[in-house]
């Protein structure tokens, strides 16, 4: 039997990438994101027949009939895929700026996957045939970046919640397995082409892991082993003193 996916956040960057992936592997993938135009060109060069779209802004509470309608398209999913973001370099703190990004990375991830946790719920899904759900979450939600307030504290929001809807999902006995994948800096268009990053890694690099952790169903995947081992140093470094590291800039 065919597999299924639906991703939200396909225009562009690693959830275009591994749309096209599973789609060359087989999978029927129903895709979602604000740009239509963007919506329609992935599904011309890969075939109706393979692909379903679905125009939505996750921040909208209307988004999940969007949700619903592709839903209805492409039958109960194997993999939900969450990796619709935002983020800013915001050192004067630009508020409009921060409430997009916690509108997009929490408030829509929220609407989005509690949405599809619920239909979990009530659809044909077993402890032999689990759902999985996966976001892309970061690197940046370790600790809180001083040039990036919202999208650190967004970052660590989305990890938080997955372990709490892991926790409801055997309190409930809701068939679900979840993937928190955790990347560093990846070329895409939510970077500042501007600025340099450390250990800036190729979109097609990172798709590679992607779907390594999305096939493998890592609980927690970060990547790549670089910053496996930047995080597991952060981790060990007291408040006080992180507070005190004026000169990350990234």
């Amino acid at each position: 039997m065919m597999k299924t996916a639906i991703i939200i956040g396909a225009t562009s960057g690693l959830g275009r990438e591994a749309a096209a992936r599973l789609v060359a592997e087989g999978w029927k993938v129903g895709i979602a994101g604000r740009r239509t135009a963007a919506l329609e060109a992935f599904q011309n060069e890969f075939g109706k027949d393979k692909v379903c779209i679905a125009t939505m802004d996750v921040i909208r509470p209307e988004s999940v009939e969007a949700l619903d309608d592709l839903l209805s398209q492409t039958g109960d999913p194997d993999l939900f895929f969450y990796v619709s973001g935002v983020g800013f370099q915001n050192r004067d703190l630009d508020e409009e700026k921060e409430m997009r990004i916690i509108q997009t990375n929490s408030e829509g991830m929220v609407r989005m996957v509690d949405h599809f946790f619920n239909y979990v719920r009530t659809h044909n899904y077993s402890e032999s045939h689990k759902a999985h759900i996966a976001v892309i979450t970061s690197v940046a939600g370790t600790n809180g970046m001083g040039a990036s307030p919202a999208y650190s504290a967004t970052k660590k929001m989305q990890s938080t919640y997955l372990t709490a809807l892991s926790q409801l999902s055997r309190m409930d006995k809701v068939p679900v397995c979840f993937t928190d994948i955790r990347p560093g800096f990846v070329a895409t268009d939510i970077l500042n082409p501007n600025k340099h990053y450390p250990m800036l890694m190729s979109k097609e690099k990172a798709t590679d892991h992607v779907m390594k952790a999305l096939h493998n169903k890592k609980r927690v995947y970060t990547f790549d082993w670089r910053f496996r081992l930047v995080v597991g140093l952060w981790k060990m470094i007291p408040r006080f003193i992180w507070e005190r590291l004026t000169w990350v800039q990234n």
